[in-house]
């Protein structure tokens, strides 16, 4: 409530829309009560409630002639914390694992917040095998048989057509291995359910599940699927779901609606999120990305529907 009162005041495109939604921030209360930017303001305005410098700007992919979102962060230490941290809630501490990456299309273009934690936790993670393949599978595929054979704790993240590439050429067994894939055919691939997509990696790199992010170019915090794309958040962000026909209106948990997103790590932009993505809210809290809205852009980490 402190962030939202203070966003209200501070972030002039969140104070304008709070405005000509008629909503007296004094009034506001709790949670259910906040009013959710639309994602889309990424696009066309500034979203910040600091007058710091801007450290860093992250762009979203999107395709060619899209309008890109732009996300400026003046604190770019609050990002580094929170995918520190969130990796250490869900998965350990970083220093215990080889992290490789399979991320060409991000890796080829500039103001990826992905490549910019992913960097950052190759470097933390202090082994020396850790780092990216772009399109040298044959290196990747010793390095993995390699770190097998040491029974090294290893996450491989990549983007899915690559993932899909690779188990087409090879097949590996390798039980202990964290596959992450970040969603998205970046129009190399013909698009696929997620149950069709996660047994293919499954048997083509011989583990149980596939590993998930909920992330985007406009959040500085990510939630995590360990499997069946069930995603839980971290501490300082939690997902609502918000009624597809009417926008300012909450639904309850088991119904699909709209994905809201609060995070506090946004804390010098907008913690108050309403994005393109349907959901919805099991009973444990955890939460499923279901598809997107019909007129909404195709996202880079566009996750499918089922």
């Amino acid at each position: 409530m402190d962030i939202f009162k203070f966003q209200a005041e501070n972030c002039s495109v969140y104070k304008q829309y709070i405005h000509h939604l008629g909503v007296n921030v004094q009034a506001v209360e709790r949670i259910e009560q906040i009013p959710f930017l639309p994602i889309g303001f990424f696009k066309t305005h500034t979203v910040l409630s600091s007058t710091k410098p801007v450290q860093i700007t992250f762009s979203s992919s999107g395709t060619t002639g899209m309008v890109q979102s732009s996300h400026q962060v003046t604190d770019v230490k609050l990002y580094e914390q929170s995918y520190l941290q969130a990796f250490n809630q869900f998965y350990g501490n970083i220093e215990e694992y080889n992290f490789l990456a399979l991320l060409p299309s991000y890796q080829q273009r500039s103001g990826s917040s992905l490549i910019y934690m992913v960097n950052d936790l190759i470097e933390k993670s202090k082994h020396p095998q850790s780092g990216y393949f772009l399109y040298n599978h044959d290196d990747l595929l010793n390095t993995l048989l390699d770190l097998k054979s040491k029974n090294q704790k290893t996450v491989l993240i990549g983007v899915t057509y690559a993932l899909l590439d690779f188990v087409e050429k090879y097949d590996i067994s390798f039980p202990d291995l964290i596959v992450m894939e970040t969603g998205g055919m970046k129009g190399k691939r013909k698009e696929m359910v997620r149950e069709e997509l996660h047994n293919q990696l499954t048997k083509g790199f011989g583990i149980k599940s596939i590993h998930s992010e909920y992330g985007m170019t406009e959040l500085l915090s990510q939630a995590y699927s360990l499997g069946d794309g069930i995603f839980n958040c971290p501490n300082w962000m939690q997902v609502l779901i918000r009624d597809t026909n009417d926008p300012l209106t909450l639904i309850e948990n088991g119904k699909t609606g709209g994905i809201n997103v609060i995070d506090l790590a946004n804390v010098n932009s907008c913690s108050f999120i309403a994005t393109q993505d349907l959901g919805r809210i099991n009973k444990d809290n955890s939460f499923e990305v279901l598809g997107r809205f019909d007129n909404a852009d195709i996202r880079g980490c566009n996750l499918l529907v089922q």
